[in-house]
This record gives C-alpha cells, structure tokens and sequence, in this order.
C-alpha cells in the first residue's frame, strides 16, 4: 500500500471478537486510517472450505481439525513475517502470543458487569447482513457454540471455561457495548501511539 503508516515497534494489528462484537468495523477503520492491508482470515478460510467441502460458517463441528490446524499455520506465517497488516480472525490474538512486534486488540458487547450482550450483537449482525432475526441467531448462537466446542478440545483439553475473548490475550480490550464506532477507534488509534 502507498505511505503506509509507521508505528515503531508494530507491525501487525490483530483485532479479535464475538460475532457483531465489532471487530469487523474496527478493523476496517483502522486499515483506512493507517492505510494498512485488512486481511479478514475468517472470510479467506471460509471462502476456500465453502467451496471445497460445501460447507456454511457455522458448521465449525463438520469440518476436520486439520482444517483448523493448517489455517491456524497460515496465520502464525502471517503473524510471524507480516507487515503493515490488521489481521481480523476470532483467534488472531490467542494465535499472536510470544509473537513480537503485533499489538492485539479484543472487542467485547458487555453491560458493566461484564455480562454479554448477545441481543445487541445478533441485532448487530442481523442489520448488517440483511438477514432474518431467525438466522442472526443461529449464525451467532450456533456457530459460536460450535467454534468454543471445537477450539476448547483442540486447544484447551476441554476447559469449559476457555475462550478466545478472555482479556488475558490481548493489549488492549474495547467494549463496544459502552462505546460508539467513533470512541471505540479513537481508543484504538491512542493506544497504538498514532497521531490523527
């Protein structure tokens, strides 16, 4: 990209969420402003197994763990020798531990005392995908159980408490359930040391 924004000591920005969490709008604000690759792992993973398995997103539980195993490889290579880049997949920031030079941002929906506010993130994505209320929900509710089922046994010998969203994998967390797309960016953007 031209002029790319420099950012000492990152070189790659992961941004991870729940579904309509609003990493995906996060992500492509950042990209813009720092004039930053956006590579949204999800859909170029989802792309290649939907045509070859004949698969749709939330069938997480259908698909072998290769397929997760070679796509987590694909990202620590991007994670590993990437530059310039904001990588958006649900794992990116449990993926990018002990890796230097990425700043890893989590984005939550919770009230004040940390409780998920899954209505708002299902009307989230019912807005945006032009979907029914009926789908949104089997989208966020059943594709998440199936990635938590799936991710806990391969990565987290079954701890039912295990989650990528835990605050522990991240440098900075952003709520967007108190804080508007505006906020939620200029947050980012102060954290990372860049100047507007």
């Amino acid at each position: 990209m031209d002029n790319p924004a420099i950012l000492p000591h990152i070189r790659i920005i992961t941004v991870s969420g729940r579904i309509g969490s609003g990493s995906t709008t996060l992500a492509h604000k950042l990209s813009k402003i720092l004039n930053w690759r956006h590579i949204e792992g999800g859909e170029v993973f989802w792309e290649a197994l939907k045509t070859k398995m004949g698969l749709e997103e939330k069938d997480t539980n259908l698909r072998s763990d290769k397929e997760d195993q070679d796509f987590d490889a694909s990202l620590r290579k991007i994670l590993t020798e990437g530059k310039n880049l904001i990588l958006e997949t649900k794992l990116a920031g449990f993926n990018a531990q002990g890796i230097p030079g990425v700043f890893k941002i989590g984005v939550v929906c919770e009230d004040q005392r940390g409780i998920d506010k899954t209505e708002i993130r299902i009307d989230r994505l019912m807005n945006r995908a032009k979907i029914s209320i009926e789908k949104a929900k089997e989208e966020t509710l059943e594709r998440e159980k199936n990635d938590l089922d799936k991710w806990r046994r391969m990565y987290a010998n079954n701890d039912p408490n295990w989650n990528y969203w835990d605050k522990k994998y991240y440098d900075l967390v952003i709520n967007t359930y108190s804080h508007n797309q505006d906020e939620t960016l200029k947050i980012a953007l102060e954290k990372i040391g860049y100047i507007v």
